[in-house]
Order: structure tokens, then C-alpha cells, then sequence
């Protein structure tokens, strides 16, 4: 043999040696980024593509909505949406205030859903539990209870807290009570109700030492103070007079900007970046309630609050508020999935 053919002969036997040693190697497994483990591909929290979806065309039966005049108008524009994309059934949105609504939810056990503008007390979640109802409480928004006067007032732009009791407690009978730089003109007050959880969340700013040691509210015994469950006659009774002063949900203000003028408090005026720090002294959450109980025997109540969930964040700058965090929107939509089957 010539030394070539035993040098090809060398080089081939080599080569084979090399890819016999190639092919009995075990690969390196890839990084694990490449492939997440099952635990990481589960997300633990819901998120808006993780409820399931809603047709509404497909869903039947009828809800029954009560309570807060405040999230009315968002519930309204979220069951709009719902009929319009199909949803054939009847949809009633009664606004009579949060604890009104309480009482419809838990205590006569009319309602499936009740909207509020504050958390439910211990004594109406035990009034549900009577009823074997255990309150849901989703977080659908943020409000910033907006202290409004005419627009044609023209000498008052910001107050405190302290000033704010002043006035809603009758201590200031006219502005000039207020500040010595304001007319002498008596001061017309106009309230929400005592059903209604903005006059709750209200007192509990502006007198929180009364409401924590359950004396006599001020407010109550005020004189020239008209109080309403309804909003819009509180929108009418403020703008009718440049010497009136009311407050109520900031939608309502939004609705009515080209007649109203609202004020600041602590020198800060709400915004979407006042209201999400806390920086606006008046910032509030807004919720809806159901129960489990409820979303398993009506079907068309656990589709509507997905469907609520799903596209609240689409309509409620439209209505006039601020919307929730994704974090706390998160925690709701994980709520539905738990009290669901």
C-alpha cells in the first residue's frame, strides 16, 4: 500500500472514531429560559385574556342591579355594551344608594349585583349570610368625590379639609364665616342622602371624629342644607346659585363641567395621577358585590361580571372616572375564577 492510501486510510478512521463518540454524547440540555417549567408557564393571578370569553348573544336571563348612584353610571354604560354585542335579556339598574342597595342585596335577598361606593359594614355582611349570600366584592374603579360650586361663582377656588366641616356642619352660616376675603352671602348646602355611601365616605373625611366616637353628625342638624339620593337634583341645586356648595361623584361633575365649577381640597385638584397616589385627599374606590351562591345559580350574573371585568377599563374614563390598577383589577378577575365552577 502507498503511503497515501495509508494516510486516507488513517484519516478515515479517525473520522469515525470522532462521529461514533459524537453520537453516543448526550446534548446539553438548553438554557432553561428556552423552556419554562410547567409552574412558570401558570400564571397565578389572573390576567384580562385569562377570563374566559363572553358571548353575550349566547347568554339568557335577567339581572337585577341596585345601590350606589355613584357607580350607576358605569354598571349603565357596562350593561349598554353588554346588549349591544348581543346580550337579548333585561338588564335593571335601579340607583338608590350604596347602603339602599345593601339592604336589596342582603337583607331581602332581591338583587344579584350591588353596586357601591364604599366597602360593605360587618352588620350587612351578616345580613347576607342569613340569606346564605357571602358578599364578592370586585374593585371596578376609582372616584374622586368632586366638592362643586356654580360656575358663576367667582371668589372661591380651593379649601381645606377644616373649612369643608365648617361649612357642612352649619358652624359658617356665609362664606364670609369661611374667609374674611369672601362675601357676606349666606352658604346653601346640598348633600347626597344618608343612604347613599358618598354621604358616608363624605362624613367619615370631614368628620372623622364624630363618626369614630358615633356622636351626632354635624351635617345632620345644618342649617339651608338640602340632601338628595339623587345627583342630578344636587347638579341643579348647585348650579342654580353662586352661593351654593355641594359635592358627589366626579362623573356627575364631568357631565355637568360647563355649569359647575369644582374646587381643590388641600390645594390639590383631582387627576388621574392625584387620585392614584392618594395626593387628592378625597380619592375613593368604587365596587360591585355579588355572592358565589349567586353566580353559580344564574349563569347570565357570572357572565355579565366577567364581561364587566373584561372591559371596564375601556368605558370608565368615557363615564367620568379612574380607572383601577391592574393589580387590584387582577385580584378581582382572580376572584370570579375562584367563585365560579
Amino acid at each position: 500500500m502507498t503511503t497515501p492510501s495509508r494516510w486516507i486510510l488513517q484519516s478515515l478512521f479517525l473520522a469515525l472514531l470522532w462521529l461514533t463518540a459524537c453520537g453516543g454524547a448526550t446534548p446539553a440540555p438548553p438554557p432553561a429560559s428556552v423552556a419554562p417549567t410547567p409552574a412558570e408557564a401558570a400564571p397565578t393571578l389572573a390576567e384580562p385574556g385569562m377570563l374566559p370569553e363572553v358571548d353575550p348573544l349566547a347568554v339568557e336571563g335577567n339581572i337585577i342591579v341596585a345601590g350606589s348612584s355613584t357607580v350607576y353610571p358605569l354598571t349603565e354604560a357596562i350593561a349598554e355594551r353588554f346588549k349591544e354585542e348581543g346580550f337579548a335579556g333585561n338588564i335593571t339598574i335601579d340607583s338608590i344608594g350604596s347602603g339602599a342597595g345593601f339592604e336589596r342585596f342582603c337583607v331581602t335577598a332581591e338583587t344579584d349585583i350591588s353596586n357601591a361606593s364604599r366597602a360593605i359594614k360587618d352588620e350587612e355582611r351578616e345580613a347576607c349570610l342569613a340569606k346564605d349570600r357571602t358578599p364578592l366584592e370586585f374593585r371596578v374603579g376609582t372616584d374622586a368625590l368632586a366638592v362643586v360650586v356654580s360656575a358663576e361663582n367667582d371668589f372661591v377656588e380651593s379649601l381645606t379639609l377644616a373649612q369643608l366641616s365648617q361649612i357642612f356642619s352649619g358652624e359658617a352660616a356665609t362664606w364670609q364665616d369661611v374667609d374674611s376675603s369672601f362675601p357676606a352671602e349666606p352658604i346653601q348646602l346640598f348633600s347626597p342622602g344618608t343612604d347613599s355611601g358618598t354621604f358616608d365616605y363624605f362624613v367619615e373625611e370631614v368628620f372623622p371624629e364624630e363618626v369614630e366616637n358615633e356622636q351626632e353628625l354635624p351635617i345632620l342638624s345644618a342649617q339651608n342644607i338640602q340632601f338628595s339620593e339623587d345627583d342630578n337634583v344636587l347638579v341643579q341645586g348647585v348650579e342654580g346659585s353662586p352661593n351654593a356648595i355641594g359635592y358627589f361623584g366626579y362623573a356627575y361633575y364631568q357631565e355637568n363641567a360647563s355649569r359647575l365649577k369644582i374646587l381643590a381640597i388641600e390645594d390639590v385638584v383631582p387627576s388621574l395621577e392625584s387620585v392614584e397616589n392618594n395626593e387628592y385627599p378625597l380619592s375613593r374606590p368604587l365596587f360591585i358585590y355579588s355572592a358565589s351562591s349567586i353566580l353559580t345559580q344564574k349563569p347570565q350574573v357570572a357572565a355579565f361580571i366577567n364581561f364587566y371585568l373584561t372591559y371596564v377599563g375601556e368605558e370608565i374614563e368615557e363615564v367620568g372616572y379612574f380607572p383601577a390598577s391592574e393589580e387590584l383589577l387582577d385580584e378581582a378577575r382572580q376572584l370570579w375564577l375562584d367563585a365560579t365552577p
